[in-house]
């Protein structure tokens, strides 16, 4: 997986985009509210990337978990899925040249819905501007789980020797295997965890969490997370040129 120096702009970002419902508790409305408001929050998040020239950002839609939701809030959350994917600004994301794709099970959803993500995918899949992933009934274990099932049944045809799986291997058959791992992964809501996202591709991904609610982080507080990520030293568990290593006798290699 290629990996991003030091300091500088991401190529990958990662997006778990919470506190819709906290936000509308906040405010006394209902938590469709909470939701319609995330939905412009993403909006615009997408289109900062794209004047910032970032190469892939991956937003964290629908968990496999939120399955477990209320069932008028899950029903609803599919129809605001269900109406953001058929509005003009699909249309305007592809003149952009922006791509469009989806991860996750996308067999769970409603076959209406299932062919809308098809056509978006299909409308812009030559697209060669920012790819913005949309993580839908994901999860980082069933993804790592998926992954192995592929690997297995090319053991089971002989295609593959079990001696021969790599951590490479694992990344080729899974999600995003074709992209960059993600430089960042950005939080809200105060919450400091990451909640089954991309468990396998956050190896070395740089974590950061704003206590804001995903409906009224925008454009300034991109450029804040941002900022704070061009300020970090990326080691990959080793050191940089800079670090000081004081040898002791403890610490002598023969």
């Amino acid at each position: 997986m290629e990996q991003t120096p030091t300091g500088g702009q991401p190529r990958h970002i990662a997006v778990i985009m919470d506190g819709n419902n906290r936000w509308a508790k906040a405010r006394g409305l209902r938590g469709s509210a909470g939701h319609r408001a995330g939905a412009e929050a993403a909006r615009e998040v997408v289109y900062t990337c794209a004047d910032l020239s970032i190469e892939h950002l991956t937003l964290f839609a629908f968990s496999s978990e939120n399955w477990l939701r209320p069932n008028k809030e899950v029903r609803g959350l599919m129809a605001l899925f269900l109406s953001v994917l058929q509005r003009h600004e699909i249309r305007q994301l592809h003149e952009r040249n922006v791509r469009l794709r989806f991860i996750g099970n996308r067999g769970s959803f409603s076959p209406r819905l299932q062919k809308n993500m098809n056509d978006v995918e299909k409308l812009t899949r030559n697209n060669t501007g920012m790819v913005v992933t949309v993580a839908a009934d994901y999860g980082g274990q069933w993804d790592i789980a998926q992954a192995c099932q592929r690997i297995a049944e090319k053991v089971q045809l002989g295609a593959l020797q079990a001696a021969d799986i790599t951590a490479d291997t694992v990344q080729q058959h899974a999600s995003l295997a074709d992209a960059p791992a993600p430089d960042l992964c950005i939080r809200t809501g105060g919450e400091k965890r990451i909640s089954n996202f991309l468990l396998w591709q956050f190896a070395y991904t740089e974590l950061y969490f704003d206590d804001v609610y995903w409906p009224d982080f925008g454009a300034d507080s991109l450029r804040k997370a941002l900022d704070d990520f061009s300020r970090r030293k990326r080691r990959y568990g080793g050191h940089s040129d800079s670090d000081e290593i004081t040898e002791t006798e403890d610490t002598k290699i023969a």
